[in-house]
Formats: structure tokens, sequence, C-alpha cells
């Protein structure tokens, strides 16, 4: 290191350490003024507390909502179902329409299948399902119960839904339209939305039905990007000369969803800060009053020869620490508030509400409370400090 920066870097030391000297008697000042009228200050600190509690707790309370609903969803928006267009002649899709449609996608596996309807019974009891025919079942959902071939060649694979209703699993045998089938595997229960709805099906080989073409062919993506270029990619090369198919894109089903939640929570937000400007009145009043009837005692201050920087020190220490005390005690209210929901509601997934990003908010609220505490002192102690000492004396 060269003279001149050991220089530059003894400088810079030496202006913090004196800018901490010239607050430190502030601080220790403004700690005994605020003491000497308690029931003002616990008011002016609880308003802040009540404050920074409504703007970290409903924050927290929006992200934990999204967060669920995003849970919830789950792989909602890594799909894109495509449709033959009826409204433009086409009935089905051929194979040429399945072979352009992974043409266009690339990576992502595309998954065709037959559809029909029939009734499925076992042992008394029946229901109404869809049946699907498809080759590869593997590529788009798994099994709770046996296994998925790589190709579907025989046997049935029930939903969920069936299965529990038909009290089926894999080695039992169903009736599906009159023909007794043996049960491969059972599908893992779904935790997504989709026009396919796996858990009130059946799926069975290709070979099972006669139709010319398929119903339907569901893309399978590993993240909602891929999804949306997929989806883009069909409309430019499928739907390049003729809008042969149709798009349901659940990606952007889930990001209608984003926005709600976001909108939602930047209302919640809203609501707290509200509370948090109310404290800030609250500051302001105190700190105005606090000067009004202290006016003799800074005139003495500034006339012993006190510098208006070090009254307007003193005063803003005091509106900051009425700030930092009621944002400490908010977030820490909050805290406790998010621990005793966790351990007081079952129902609230406890990994969604100690989820880390909620830490954000706790974070968002403390320094609001903070700088709402700062700001709001702001003007009664340049006031203060600018009042002439003469002036000050004489009333």
């Amino acid at each position: 290191m060269s003279d001149g920066d050991g220089r530059a870097a003894s400088g810079l030391t030496d202006g913090l350490s004196g800018w901490l000297r010239g607050w430190r008697p502030a601080v220790s000042m403004a700690s005994r003024n605020l003491r000497r009228n308690r029931v003002r200050t616990v008011l002016a600190v609880l308003g802040v507390c009540i404050g920074v509690l409504a703007v970290a707790a409903l924050g927290i309370f929006g992200n934990v909502l999204a967060l669920g609903a995003d849970d919830a969803i789950g792989d909602i928006g890594t799909q894109v179902v495509v449709s033959p267009n009826n409204d433009a002649g086409v009935e089905s899709l051929s194979d040429a329409d399945v072979a352009s449609i992974r043409r266009a996608v690339g990576e992502p596996a595309v998954v065709p299948l037959y559809s029909d309807s029939a009734t499925v019974a076992r042992q008394g009891d029946q229901t109404f399902a869809t049946v699907y025919g498809v080759e590869e079942p593997a590529l788009a959902y798994e099994a709770a119960e046996g296994r998925l071939p790589e190709r579907h060649r025989q046997g049935a694979i029930l939903g969920a839904g069936i299965a529990e209703d038909l009290e089926a699993g894999a080695g039992d045998t169903v009736e599906i339209a009159g023909s007794q089938v043996r049960v491969i595997a059972v599908l893992v229960e779904s935790q997504t939305f989709s026009p396919v709805a796996p858990d009130d099906a059946v799926f069975l080989p290709e070979s099972a039905f006669s139709a010319d073409g398929y119903a339907q062919a569901l893309v399978v993506s590993d993240s909602g990007a891929e999804a949306r270029a997929a989806a883009d990619a069909i409309r430019e090369s499928v739907n390049a000369r003729q809008d042969r198919v149709e798009l349901f894109e659940l990606a952007a089903l889930v990001d209608e969803i984003n926005e709600f939640f976001d909108l939602l929570s930047t209302f919640l937000l809203g609501l707290g800060a509200i509370s948090l400007v109310v404290a800030g009145v609250s500051i302001l009043n105190v700190m105005l009053m606090s000067t009004v009837e202290r006016r003799q005692e800074i005139g003495v201050m500034r006339a012993v020869g006190v510098a208006r920087r070090d009254v307007l020190r003193v005063l803003l220490a005091e509106a900051g620490l009425i700030g930092a005390a009621g944002a400490a005690a908010g977030t820490l209210l909050t805290v406790l508030l998010v621990v005793g929901l966790v351990l007081a509601t079952p129902a609230v997934d406890a990994a969604l509400v100690l989820d880390p990003t909620n830490g954000y908010y706790l974070l968002l609220a403390l320094v609001f409370g903070v700088g709402v505490g700062i700001v709001s002192g702001a003007y009664p102690a340049w006031k203060a400090a600018s009042e002439r000492p003469v002036e000050a004396l004489r009333n």
C-alpha cells in the first residue's frame, strides 16, 4: 500500500471515529430526555411497535398465502395441453401433427393421448371414468403402486381417485367397458390442475383404441419458462399456415395466480404501512410537544455555546431511539406471533411460515420503523435547532 493510500485510509478511520464520538453523547442525552417523560415515550414506542407488527405480520401473511398457492398448484406451470382446433375443422391430432409438435418443442417430452369414457367396476362397485390411451405413461406420471412400463402394451393404470373409489391396487382386476383388465400400477395423487385429470382416469395401451387420431397431446417441461417457450414454438411451427391446434398453456394461469398474490401482498403491506404512518404522526406530535416544552432549555444550551448540529443530533437521536425501540419490539412480537401460529394451528404448514423469504418482511418492517422515527423527528429537530437562542429564552 502506498503512503497516499495509507493516509486516505487513516483519514477515513479518523473521520468515522469522530462521527461516532459526536453522536455518543447525543444518544446518551436523548436517552435521559426520553426517560424524563416515560408515559409519552412509551405511547410513541407503542405506536411504532403496532405499525411494525402490522407491516411484518401482514407481509408474512401475504407471502405465506403465495407460497401455499405455489405449493398447491405444484408443477402446473410445466405443462402445455395441445388439442385439435375444432373451429378449423380439425377433429383429432394425426401422427404428423404429433411429429410436428415434437420437432417444434425439442427437449420437452410430448405424450399423445387417445381419449374415451367408460364404466369401471370392481366387486360390485362402479364409477364412470375418462379412459386414455397412452404409450409412454412414465414420461408424464409417477406410480404410487406397481411400476409404469416404458412401453404400455397391456394392463390398466388407475388414477389415485379411481383406485380409492374401487379399493383397487396393483395386481387387482377391474372391469372396463365389460372387459376384465389387470391393474399394473396406481398413479401418485396429482397435485396439479389440468384438463387431463389423471386422478379420475384410467390409462390403457394405445392398441385398445381404434380412433383415427389422438384427442390431445401433453407437453411436459422441466420449468414454466421451458413450457412457455414450447407453447410459443408450437404456435409458430404447427400453426404457421393454419390454426390446427389449440393450446391450454398452464404457465399463463400460474402467472395470473402469481400476479394476484403479488397484488394481495402489496395491498396487505399498504394496510400495515398505514399503521406506521399513524405511528409517525404520533412521533411527530411527541417531538413537537417536547421541543415546545423544552424551548427554554434548548435556548440555554445554545446560549452557552452548544452548536446547532449538537442540538439537532440530540433531538434526532430521541426520534431515532423511539423508532428503534418500537421497531425492535414490533419485530419481536411478529416472531412470537408467527411461532405461536405454527404451534397453535396444525393446518398451517410450518415450512411455509418459516420460509427464509419471510425474513424480508421482518427486515423491511424493522428498517421502515426506524426510518419513520427519524423522518418524523426531522422537522421538530430542525425547527428547534434553528431557533435563535434569544427568542427561545425570551419565552
